[in-house]
């Protein structure tokens, strides 16, 4: 996926810095800026810590044609419903069809500035138009929230993504013993705190029951939990000892 992100005369420095962060964050190095109202390197990397790769590949225009000369496929982002009938895809549909295009394909991502977003004109350039979802009671996006939601989802369309870290070490289902072990010791503890002293102790203790097997909660987990309830009683037999 062939992809670079233009920003069309953004009027906020930090706009531009956050787009350049999620473009770090999600695997992508092109950015052209079409007259942007401010554009300072030392600031911008200053806001995108670690992204002096891309702050250094960023691409300037004086007009929007310009810098949409050498693309083959322009996608423009708006909120707005137009007039004119024109091709429009939600983000995630239109991230699924960028993904299969060879990398000889050359995309822009066109995103307008702050206040006005793509106007008809900049949007006549575009082969396609794409929208991100919103609540109907407010549509409009802050450009770098849009540049950063269809970036993630360029990313997940192109990219398998990583397993999730699991733990270090799977620990077995807890055994029904090691679990009546688990309430007896709760069970000692809160009677020791008098928990119990203005509560119902067996509708108490079902729900501790209905906790736990809700879960499962797992060995390692039933251990933590026991060592805990009986460390609140050791705890007050030491302080009783001292008194």
């Amino acid at each position: 996926m062939n992809v670079t992100v233009v920003l069309h005369r953004p009027q906020d420095i930090i706009n531009i810095a956050v787009v350049i962060r999620a473009m770090k964050n999600f695997g992508f190095r092109d950015l052209s800026l079409v007259s942007p109202a401010e554009f300072d390197v030392r600031r911008v990397e200053g806001i995108a810590h670690k992204t002096g790769d891309i702050v250094q590949r960023v691409k300037m225009f004086d007009e929007l044609d310009e810098a949409l000369g050498d693309f083959t496929l322009v996608v423009g982002l708006t909120a707005r419903g137009r007039t004119a009938k024109r091709n429009v895809q939600f983000v995630e549909d239109a991230a699924r069809d960028l993904a299969e295009l060879d990398d000889s394909e050359k995309v822009a991502v066109l995103f307008g500035r702050e206040d006005k977003g793509l106007t008809n004109e900049d949007l006549d350039r575009c082969h396609r138009i794409v929208t991100i979802p919103t609540t109907p009671e407010h549509t409009s996006m802050n450009v770098a929230q849009a540049a950063t939601v269809t970036l993630y989802e360029l990313f997940k369309a192109r990219e398998t993504l990583p397993d999730l870290k699991r733990p270090r070490r799977d620990a077995p289902p807890a055994t029904r013993e090691q679990l009546e072990f688990l309430f007896r010791d709760a069970e000692t503890a809160l009677d020791a705190i008098e928990f119990f002293k203005s509560r119902n102790e067996e509708a108490i203790m079902r729900t501790i029951r209905e906790i736990a097997h809700r879960g499962p909660i797992d060995e390692r987990e039933t251990k933590l939990l026991r060592a805990m309830a009986l460390e609140v009683v050791h705890y007050l037999e030491r302080m009783d000892i001292r008194s």
